[in-house]
């Protein structure tokens, strides 16, 4: 084993995340041949086949799985030292890995441009997954810092709360009950409603809103993601339950409607998560840092109407005056 080299647990670290010889060529800047070759001479340092096709799907054996485990902490220890050097310097860079539930990244993608802006030295790794997905990404210690709504229940983590998460039912503009000035749950029994798909964190709150209203949906129709709820509410096809932050925009078009209910909106909590013990390097603490003291600005945004509008009036203000200014023809040639 002392024979292995650092660049080839590097290659065989993109084979085992990317599952794929050529897609972790291109990563890696390689061919096809030399990746073959580097993973070949793993296999003989190993005495153990690392993986196998099955079908056009090339999977990892379980000793291709063990050894991408310690090829990942390898790697993770060389990242740690890399930026615990550059602190010492006063630098902050090096790689940032952070994982979103894709509720989040309505508002995330704004924060995380702020961040980069202002830290230029950190190079950004964005997952975006459903809730389960994340979770197990945190587990697996793929990412540094996740941004979710509920902490993990089973993981031992640190998780700091740092925005309101809004949720609540949403009807197509032309159903009779979108312009009541009140409604209740049970006005909508006879309604179809669109739920997202198992392991979503927003699925989880109208599960427990439904059960503590004592209330089941004449029919439900699972999708996947928030955008596919969204067009499909609009679209007239049956009601839906989002998190607002994903419908500010939708709100002020009169797309969608968000009626005025008892116990509505229903809030929870925006958290940024990170393993408990994990060591965070340099720029991962920063970036929680950021979030925590920025991160309620951008998620309220999304959630409120009334920002999307100021925003939005205010660029077509500039855009009109610009235009005005462009086509206004010059004195006396009228």
């Amino acid at each position: 084993m002392k024979r292995i080299t650092l660049r080839q647990l590097r290659v065989f670290e993109q084979v085992a995340r990317l599952r794929s010889i050529s897609a972790a060529a291109g990563v890696c800047h390689l061919t096809q041949p030399a990746v073959s070759m580097q993973l070949k001479a793993l296999e003989q340092e190993c005495g153990l086949p690392l993986t196998e096709l099955v079908g056009r799907q090339l999977r990892l054996t379980d000793a291709g799985s063990v050894l991408a485990a310690h090829a990942r902490r390898v790697q993770q220890q060389l990242d740690e030292l890399e930026q615990e050097l550059a602190a010492m310097r006063g630098h902050q860079h090096g790689a940032l890995r952070v994982g979103i539930v894709s509720t989040a990244k309505y508002f995330a993608s704004h924060l995380l441009a702020t961040f980069t802006q202002q830290h230029p030295g950190a190079t950004l790794s964005l997952e975006v997954e459903n809730r389960a997905r994340i979770l197990q990404l945190l587990r697996d210690n793929e990412i540094d810092l996740a941004i979710m709504g509920v902490p993990p229940e089973f993981l031992d983590a640190i998780a700091l709360p740092f925005a309101d998460h809004p949720h609540g039912l949403v009807l197509p503009p032309a159903h009779v009950a979108a312009r009541r000035r009140s409604l209740r749950l049970a006005d909508l029994a006879d309604d179809t409603f669109l739920v997202r798909e198992a392991g979503s964190g927003t699925r989880n709150v109208m599960e427990r809103y439904f059960a503590g209203e004592k209330f089941s949906p004449r029919k439900v129709i699972q999708m996947t993601g928030n955008e596919a709820i969204k067009q499909a509410v609009m679209a007239g096809l049956a009601s839906g339950f989002l998190t607002l932050n994903t419908l500010a925009l939708e709100r002020i078009l009169g797309l969608l409607r968000v009626p005025p209910m008892p116990v509505m909106p229903i809030v929870r909590r925006w958290h940024v998560v990170h393993r408990r013990g994990k060591q965070l390097l340099p720029i991962a603490q920063a970036f929680r840092d950021f979030v925590r003291d920025r991160g309620a600005v951008y998620a309220d945004a999304s959630s409120r109407p009334a920002a999307v509008a100021t925003r939005g009036a205010a660029r077509g203000a500039s855009g009109r005056s610009a235009a005005a200014r462009r086509v206004r023809p010059p004195r006396g040639t009228r």
